[in-house]
């Protein structure tokens, strides 16, 4: 019997190894002994080398010859895929990270894989191999990078849409009913029939003042919302009304020639439908009826560990909260709800100053990027994408972490820490607090042991 990464106790059955190989041009491929025999010999004496741990090399060959690292549409990648969704490996191997993908986002899909089918991953020239601890945490900050990329592409995304609004254009989607798409220049046009059904729906609410018995009266008429057909030829809307349909069309700005963005009401480049007088009318009325139009309250206080700080004695989540004096907020904590819901006395953590905990936590972010190991390790995964950067120039990036966390909005910080932080547990009874970090591969490094600051 032998020890996994973890540390645990692993019955002898074989590890099934898998080698993956891959050259970007089809040059070469001819020869007897090519760069895809290189790999593939390299990878399979690193699995010789761990027969000891009962490492076993697979007859299948995975060999993608004149593929781009760029993106996942190799055959050989493919199929890889589906053997491992098969159940059939245990483990990936390849002669380096870039062989395997040149995206990071790509990486970051391929990892998640790996670890639904618990699939370790080796790479024999650069020792990263996540059947061991350091491997896993070099791999989660790797996916966290990643992670981070993906969300900055789909803000830029949701700042253009931000931009088209605000210039008051349509910025795509469904359109409502009493509106058309023009196909050339993408444009909201008004459709005559249907902006007729828009003015009397407006007309029967003003008449019946009632949101339910103008749903049953548009229903009885067999009236619906708009059905459209997409450009791939799906169906949609056609739908019946009811009271929360019918109050979304008749708060959409849309139809007083307006667009909005979130909060903010801007002039739209297409035309009005309904008039200003039974417009207002209308508004004033639903808002009379008690409608508050949905809105959500998100965390505005700044709340860093928002949902992720635990009372370790209670076994129980500590929410957030704070004291008013004088009309405003004064004091942050977190609150074991155990303590909240049966008194002080029935938990020894009780409450934990919010501000200190939270600077806490930043600290030993902070010291994960001083670690020499991390600063190794972050330098040769790097290089594997940009081969001329140096060691200088990392310890600077990683040095930056203070001025840059500076610039970052509260939303954003928490945003980062939630990337790389899972949960932090605070033993009342002691002052002990302990940071557990995401890692892939189920394993659980412990930052903390520390009197509460």
């Amino acid at each position: 019997m032998s020890r996994n990464g973890n540390g645990q106790a692993r019955t002898c059955q074989p590890i099934r190894c898998a080698i993956y190989t891959r050259k970007s041009t089809e040059e070469g491929l001819e020869q007897e002994f090519n760069s895809l025999d290189a790999q593939r010999e390299a990878a399979e004496a690193y699995i010789a080398s761990q027969l000891h741990e009962g490492w076993v090399c697979l007859p299948d060959h995975y060999d993608d010859g004149g593929f781009t690292g760029a993106n996942m549409e190799r055959p050989a990648l493919q199929r890889l895929f589906d053997n491992i969704q098969a159940e059939q490996i245990d483990c990936v191997v390849v002669y380096k990270v870039d062989r395997l993908s040149r995206s990071l986002m790509d990486f970051a899909r391929m990892m998640e894989i790996f670890e639904k089918h618990r699939v370790s991953f080796v790479s024999v020239t650069q020792q990263f191999n996540t059947t061991h601890s350091m491997g896993r945490l070099t791999l989660n900050i790797l996916l966290s990078f990643a992670q981070f990329e993906r969300e900055i592409i789909s803000e830029r995304t949701r700042d253009k849409i931000a931009a088209a609004r605000r210039k008051g254009k349509w910025s795509g989607g469904m359109p409502v009913l009493g509106y058309d798409v023009d196909p050339h220049n993408l444009k909201l046009v008004v459709n005559d029939a249907e902006a007729e059904r828009v003015r009397e729906i407006f007309n029967l609410y003003v008449e019946k003042q009632s949101l339910i018995q103008t749903a049953k009266l548009l229903n009885e008429r067999g009236w619906t919302t708009k059905h459209w057909t997409t450009r791939k030829g799906t169906t949609r809307g056609g739908q019946p009304f009811d009271k929360q349909i019918l109050h979304r069309l008749l708060t959409n700005v849309t139809y007083f020639g307006q667009v909005r963005y979130k909060d903010e009401i801007h002039k739209g480049e297409h035309e009005a439908i309904v008039d200003e007088p039974i417009w207002q009318s209308v508004q004033r009325m639903v808002q009379s009826n008690g409608r508050t139009g949905g809105m959500h309250l998100h965390n505005k206080y700044g709340a860093l560990l928002k949902g992720m700080v635990y009372c370790k004695p209670c076994a129980s989540m500590m929410g957030h909260s704070y004291t008013v004096k004088k009309g405003h907020r004064c004091y942050r904590y977190y609150v074991c709800y155990t303590a909240q819901k049966q008194g002080w006395h029935a938990c020894p953590s009780k409450a934990l100053p919010a501000e200190e905990i939270e600077r806490f936590v930043i600290e030993q972010i902070r010291a994960m990027g001083n670690d020499p190991q991390v600063r190794a390790m972050t330098l040769e995964q790097i290089r594997e994408q940009q081969p001329q950067v140096s060691k200088a120039e990392v310890d600077a990036a990683l040095a930056a972490f203070d001025p840059l966390w500076d610039t970052l909005s509260p939303r954003e910080q928490a945003r980062v820490i939630r990337l790389l932080v899972k949960r932090v547990d605070y033993d009342g009874a002691n002052g002990k607090v302990a940071i557990t970090f995401h890692e892939t591969g189920g394993w659980r490094p412990e930052v903390g042991g520390k009197d509460h600051p």
